[in-house]
């Protein structure tokens, strides 16, 4: 029942204020209903990009910047939702999307999912406390099946690594350059990664990506070592320089000037000429002291002034200015050298090495490559697209790509999509339910029913009859051997997903689950809905003309 009651009263009438003027209060069944609700119509938003054959969506945002895609965090993200409840959706989505970078959609879905059947049990006046008992029991059979059933995935299987980007890559907007990007990802990753004691870790921060938008998504390319999305300041200066010394500066090679405010007066010309004479040679001895150290290469967080460059130009110094403080630390980590924010304090211990340090033409831009870095963990990935928001896509699309490799060098597991999991673990809950019994056995079959529309949907998306492929993949499941068959959206047949390529981190699969399951439960737990009442406008439109009398 909803109500905007404020006040209750006592067993002898008296009134008794409980909430603010404008709060309002809804309780009981009404309360879940509308929260049911509000996810629902999040799900129903998100369904139609799920899977390979999934749409794109374009969102507008108050300023009118437009994005298109089928990123399912980027759309949770960029709808700016209002209910309570789907924004506990987009909480679920971002966890997901940073615990393992893909998923989310699953998550997602399959949260709206159990929600839809949670709320046909309490139709059956089934209390939520025992469909949510029920819901943790499915969770963690779930679970147990996919640790079950995984296979063991190793860091030198670069086939099956490259198989896991193309199986992210697949349903993304770049699905047509799929096979040389996810190359590109299982190189970028395996690269970075590293053994710490009997454990594979991977920091994807050594991965750096680099936007620029002209050619074609076939043009993106892997640097190994990193890339500084500015040119060379001076034209005399060298545009290549092999076994390159490189001084990383915070401080800036220019005249500084005094905090303190100064005045110079000066009465013969000839003082004038001193003066910027003393100025030149502040920065030439500035200069004298970076190639003194044996540096061929100064990059700098600052700026450089044009007397400084000339003297960098004159000992042959290729120099970059205003870079990224991003860009200075990973430079550090790449070429063993030291960020110095003192040029006095630079000595030849502080300078790192490349093998080649080179002014490259990206389209319209110019950038400085530097490659053959001392520390080989350092890689770059270059993105080309013919569009902006093509190279924006292709980034979120490699980032997710990125991710699922990294989860699956570190867990070193991994199962079949295209339905598969969701379909083995259905099946094994309705073997399970009926040793629970009782009610909890109505949620535990509810569960499966609700990780199968996981399925249906997607088959929906391919443009096929779900029930009739359906039940082929159920009688497909039946045989203990055919746990990897799926659904293949792109001929509408039921075929065994790990032969066809289609391969997924564990984790993923795992982590979605576990959110959802989380989600759902939340939601079905609550059963009063208090919200507090806004600011009345009308008062501060009052209050706001009343202003604007006394001004005038």
């Amino acid at each position: 029942m909803s109500t905007t009651a404020t006040v209750a009263t006592t067993p002898e009438g008296i009134p008794v204020i409980i909430l603010k003027e404008g709060s309002s209060r809804t309780y009981g069944k009404e309360a879940l209903r509308i929260n049911i609700a509000a996810v629902k119509a999040v799900e129903e938003a998100l369904k139609s990009t799920y899977g390979p054959r999934g749409m794109d969506k374009m969102l507008v945002d108050s300023l009118g910047d437009i994005t298109i895609t089928n990123d399912g965090a980027t759309i949770l993200d960029k709808m700016d939702l209002q209910h309570p409840a789907a924004k506990l959706l987009v909480q679920i989505a971002k966890g997901q999307d940073e615990e393992t970078a893909d998923g989310t959609k699953t998550a997602v879905i399959l949260a709206g999912e159990l929600v839809k059947k949670a709320e046909e049990l309490l139709y059956k006046e089934i209390h939520p406390t025992i469909i949510v008992s029920g819901f943790k029991k499915a969770e963690e059979q779930a679970l147990k099946t996919i640790e079950e059933i995984a296979q063991k995935v190793s860091v030198n299987d670069m086939d099956i690594l490259k198989k896991v980007a193309m199986t992210s890559l697949n349903s993304k907007a770049v699905a047509g350059a799929r096979e040389y990007l996810a190359d590109i990802v299982a190189k970028a990753v395996t690269q970075v990664a590293e053994l710490r004691g009997d454990r594979w870790y991977v920091d994807l921060d050594n991965i750096q990506i680099v936007k620029k938008h002209g050619g074609s998504i076939n043009d993106t390319q892997i640097i190994y070592g990193i890339v500084v999305d500015k040119e060379v300041v001076h034209p005399g200066m060298p545009k290549r320089v092999e076994n390159a010394k490189i001084a990383l500066l915070d401080a800036s090679l220019e005249v500084e000037k005094p905090e303190l405010d100064a005045e110079i007066r000066i009465n013969d010309p000839t003082q004038m000429k001193k003066f910027l004479e003393e100025e030149e040679n502040l920065l030439k001895e500035k200069v004298d002291k970076i190639a003194a150290t044996g540096a061929n290469v100064v990059i700098c967080q600052k700026g450089i002034d044009e007397v400084a460059q000339h003297y960098l130009a004159k000992k042959g110094i290729l120099a970059v200015r205003r870079a990224k403080k991003s860009d200075l630390e990973k430079l550090a980590r790449a070429t063993g050298g030291r960020v110095v924010s003192n040029i006095d304090e630079l000595t030849p211990q502080d300078l790192g090495y490349a093998a080649l340090v080179e002014e490259r033409k990206v389209g319209e831009d110019k950038m400085v490559f530097v490659e053959g870095a001392k520390n080989p963990k350092a890689v770059s990935i270059l993105i080309r697209g013919g569009l902006e928001r093509v190279v924006d896509e292709t980034e979120r699309a490699l980032r997710d790509a990125l991710g699922t490799v990294a989860d699956v060098i570190r867990d070193g597991r991994a199962v079949a999509g295209g339905g598969a999991v969701e379909l083995e673990i259905a099946k094994r809950l309705r073997k399970y339910a009926p040793q629970i019994g009782g009610k909890e056995q109505l949620a535990i079959e509810a569960y499966a029913s609700a990780l199968e529309n996981l399925v249906m949907i997607l088959i929906e998306n391919g443009g096929y009859d779900p029930i009739d492929l359906l039940v082929k993949l159920r009688s497909a499941h039946e045989n203990e051997a055919n746990k990897w068959y799926g659904i293949n959206v792109f001929t509408g047949q039921v075929e065994d997903m790990w032969k066809l390529g289609v391969i997924e981190p564990a984790v993923v699969k795992m982590n979605a689950i576990k959110a959802a399951t989380e989600a759902a439960t939340l939601i079905l737990r609550i059963d009063d809905l208090i919200a507090a009442g806004k600011k009345s406008e009308s008062k501060g439109g009052e209050s706001k003309s009343e202003e604007k009398k006394e001004e005038d």
